[in-house]
This record gives structure tokens, sequence and C-alpha cells, in this order.
């Protein structure tokens, strides 16, 4: 009991070093270190959820013999992934209008000092709008193709012994996507507080 919460303890400071040490502030890391770990957390028992075994094959038949399971991996239903996306959207945006102030980060956006300031601002307009895209298509897409890879498998291959490894597999993928949502989002929040220039 207390060697695991001591351990938990070292991977919590661990992963809090780290976070400050990108943000670069004691305040702002203590500000979005909870948001950024929930998201890492929340995205991978989604993606480690969709894994257990009775996960779509657990189900209802109609009347036309067409199957409805009742259960389904999260992450392979856009919905989720999109809302996924609007919250670390929404948290970066945030971030930034309470880092430097509303004028001076829509300022990134909205330059009109010359003709080139004004361009580029729109390109970063743009950008932050494709990271929506960005973020739900890439959680969405790596787990639905992990999942249909492991149902051709089971359907052509051993069921009892090739999906082993790919089950290994798509855990590590599961760990990486989280990994990968919640680093995402800490840097473009640190990207977000940062003055223009």
């Amino acid at each position: 009991q207390s060697r695991s919460s001591a351990a938990s303890d070292v991977y919590k400071r661990q992963a809090y070093d780290y976070i400050k040490s990108v943000l670069e502030s004691e305040e702002l890391t203590r500000k979005y270190f909870p948001i950024i770990m929930t998201i890492f957390l929340f995205v991978l028992a989604m993606n480690w959820v969709g894994l257990l075994p009775g996960v779509t094959s657990i189900g209802l038949y109609d009347a036309h013999h067409h199957f409805t399971p009742l259960l389904y991996p999260p992450a392979t239903d856009l919905n989720i992934t999109i809302a996924f996306a609007l919250v670390a959207f929404f948290t970066i945006e945030i971030a930034g209008v309470l880092a430097i102030g509303f004028w001076k980060y829509g300022g990134k956006f909205i330059n009109f000092s010359s003709p080139l300031a004004f361009v580029i601002g729109l390109i970063e307009l743009l950008s932050e709008l494709a990271r929506l895209i960005s973020f739900s298509f890439r959680l969405f897409g790596n787990i639905f193709a992990g999942k249909t890879l492991l149902l051709v498998v089971m359907f052509l291959a051993t069921p009892y012994v090739l999906p082993v490894p790919l089950i290994a597999y798509e855990f590590f993928v599961g760990f990486i996507q989280a990994f990968i949502f919640a680093i995402l989002t800490l840097y473009f929040i640190k990207l977000a507080t940062e003055e223009p220039h």
C-alpha cells in the first residue's frame, strides 16, 4: 500500500516538474497541471477500456438479425474525440487570453499594421482552428484503425495466437495517443501564453 502510493507520488512529481519546465512558471503549472493530467488519464482510460474483452461483442439482435453492441470503444466515436478536442481548444485559447490579455492575444490573429501582418494573422487563425480537426481525427483515426485491425486479424488469422501481440501493441498505441494529446495541449498552452512578437 505505502510502496504503491510512494511510487504514484514520484510519478506525479515527475509529471508536475516536466510541465513546470515547459511552462516555465509555477503559477501556470498549478493552474494547468490538473487539466493536462485529466486529459491524459481520461484518454488513456478510454483507449484501454476499448480493448477489454466483451466490448463490441456483447449486444442485442433486432428483428432483422442486425447486431447492436451494448458497449463500444469510446475513442472510435468521432463525437467523443471532437468533444475532447473542444476541451483542449478552449483551454488553450482561455489560457492565452488570461496570460496576456484579450486584445494582445487577439492581435496575434487580427493585425492591421501591414498587409503582411494581416495575412500572417489569418494564417495563424486558420492554424488555431485546424487544431480542432487534427486533435480529434488523430485520436479517432489511430484508435479506430487499431480496433479494425484487431477485428480483421481475429476473423482471418488464428484468433487465439496472433491477436495477443496486436492487443499488446494497441495498449501501447493507446498510451502514446493519450500522451500525445496531453503533450500537444501543454505545448499549445505554452505558445498561447507567450507574448506576441
